[in-house]
């Protein structure tokens, strides 16, 4: 036998075994690797998609808590698992941002396989009431005059704060931004007036719009919001602005194909379950089912974005 009629003889009992092993996939629990601690939301919304996996798959989906470091520490138990489809990563966007906020972390993104993306929360830019901007092009102007406005958000690094720093960019104003531990430390601040201007999730924001407490002036995302219908988009503005803090799932890069489209049916699935959507819109999220490729675009493009953001930044890892 040739060396090439060798090779594609291996190929073919490989695309056998790959076939035989996505048939009788799983055989044993899977492990959902939960970038959080237990108790908070994105644990509720893992666990709920455990469940309606296990059911459909009549296996045990089994979750492992993993906070710490921004997802990092989840991702790289995920980028070094068996590339079988029996470990799954459940982070948000920090998973990409750690990349260029922390250069020590231990994985990479071509370790991780992109299954689908299933929310995406979008961010609000808002003033204090003692701010007279109503407008972005007139936050813009006072914020020159006074040499720049301080900002909040819920810690460095995060999605608000590279929001801010993209708004500073494009905008050419000095913002000085002001982390807090958290999103729920900053609003309490930005309510009391400390800061002039927060930048977090809508639906964190809504309820304080809604009664007058801070002024939301623009949303992040390229349409604008139902919850908050009358606020114009950056994108407006400035073309192409586009953040958000997203959630989705990843395995290990390498596991066959076969056995991800079997994953990514599963997990659009549970997605469509009532009780995951209802979860997922009471928390303000924007509901999305990408195709696995689509998703790997969405990652890429974020790497690329929020990378060049922390290097203007000068954002390190705390």
């Amino acid at each position: 036998m040739s060396y090439r009629h060798s090779l594609s003889f291996i190929a073919m009992c490989f695309g056998f075994v790959t076939i035989a092993a996505a048939q009788s996939f799983p055989e044993r629990p899977i492990r959902l690797i939960v970038a959080a601690a237990p108790g908070g939301a994105n644990d509720t919304l893992g666990r709920m998609y455990a469940k309606h996996m296990s059911e459909s798959l009549k296996q045990n989906v089994i979750i492992d808590n993993r906070p710490g470091g921004g997802g990092a520490l989840a991702a790289a138990i995920v980028a070094k698992a068996p590339t079988d489809g029996y470990t799954l990563l459940y982070p948000t966007t920090s998973v990409v941002i750690n990349l260029s906020l922390n250069p020590n972390v231990n994985y990479t993104l071509k370790e991780l396989a992109p299954i689908t993306q299933v929310a995406s929360f979008p961010i609000a830019i808002c003033v204090h009431p003692s701010v007279p901007a109503k407008t972005v092009p007139e936050l813009v102007a006072y914020a020159k005059k006074r040499g720049g406005v301080n900002y909040g958000s819920s810690g460095t690094g995060s999605t608000n704060h590279l929001t801010g720093v993209l708004f500073a960019k494009l905008a050419n104003i000095p913002n000085i931004h002001i982390p807090f531990k958290g999103a729920g430390p900053m609003m309490t601040a930005f309510l009391g007036g400390e800061i002039e201007m927060g930048i977090t999730t809508a639906f964190s924001a809504v309820q304080h719009v809604n009664s007058g407490k801070i002024r939301a002036i623009a949303v992040s995302t390229l349409k604008p919001l139902e919850i908050l219908p009358s606020v114009p988009t950056m994108a407006s503005y400035y073309p192409g602005f586009n953040t958000d803090l997203w959630h989705g799932f990843f395995t290990s890069a390498g596991t066959p194909a076969p056995l991800i489209s079997i994953l990514h049916k599963e997990l659009v699935k549970a997605f469509n379950a009532p009780d995951v959507g209802k979860a997922l819109k009471g928390g303000g999220a924007q509901l999305i089912a990408s195709s696995p490729s689509e998703f790997a675009a969405v990652v890429a493009s974020d790497y690329q974005k929020y990378a060049e953001l922390v290097k203007i930044s000068g954002a390190k890892a705390d």
